[in-house]
């Protein structure tokens, strides 16, 4: 992956208070200096005890096109009998964005972090992908659905038996109008104990 800065990205208060998803994207994905600066802010998240909870697939171009093979096979070992039109739906799933990144919780045995603190950490990971997307201009949204729970999509993508995927971070370019942010008053939120 290249170092190149990208040009411009706002600054991390702006992306913090004004980030919002980008469900229709569309070609171009990211360039490749900004694809490399969206990977490295995953590799700061939040991480108890330094151990790299997380490990993360990159699916672009004809891989899409296989993910989409392996959401169908998952579907027709649930339900054979698919409809000529749904199966064409589901294989376009992983079409919905030129770039999707695949989040793996890979947990490491510690005596002081449980995996669910693990699976926690690669969640914080897939945000400040989301940050760095939102930040550089590049639209994205985290999906997660029934597909990031099944076996067959575990064992298509090559998961160990006690990984689990986070979620499939689709990355791309906006397409269609940005949704208003609705505001949110902290004080609704948070209050003093």
């Amino acid at each position: 992956m290249a170092e190149t800065k990208p040009k411009d990205p706002m600054s991390a208060i702006e992306a913090l208070q004004t980030r919002s998803s980008s469900p229709r994207l569309t070609e171009p994905g990211p360039s490749p200096e900004s694809l490399t600066y969206i990977c490295k802010s995953a590799l700061r998240a939040a991480d108890h005890g330094l151990i790299r909870p997380w490990r993360f697939l990159i699916i672009e171009a004809d891989s899409r096109m296989k993910l989409g093979e392996l959401f169908l096979k998952a579907s027709l070992a649930k339900t054979p009998n698919l409809e000529p039109q749904q199966k064409e739906k589901i294989k376009t799933k992983a079409l919905r964005a030129p770039t999707i990144i695949v989040a793996i919780t890979s947990p490491q045995s510690h005596p002081k972090v449980p995996d669910i603190e693990q699976e926690y950490s690669t969640a914080a990971a897939v945000q400040n992908m989301s940050l760095a997307a939102y930040a550089l201009g590049v639209g994205s949204v985290w999906r997660t659905g029934a597909f990031a729970y099944d076996e067959v999509v575990h064992q298509g993508l090559g998961l160990e038996k006690n990984e689990k995927i986070i979620g499939f971070l689709y990355i791309g370019t906006r397409s269609g109008p940005i949704k208003p942010l609705v505001e949110l008053d902290p004080a609704n939120y948070f209050k003093a104990w």
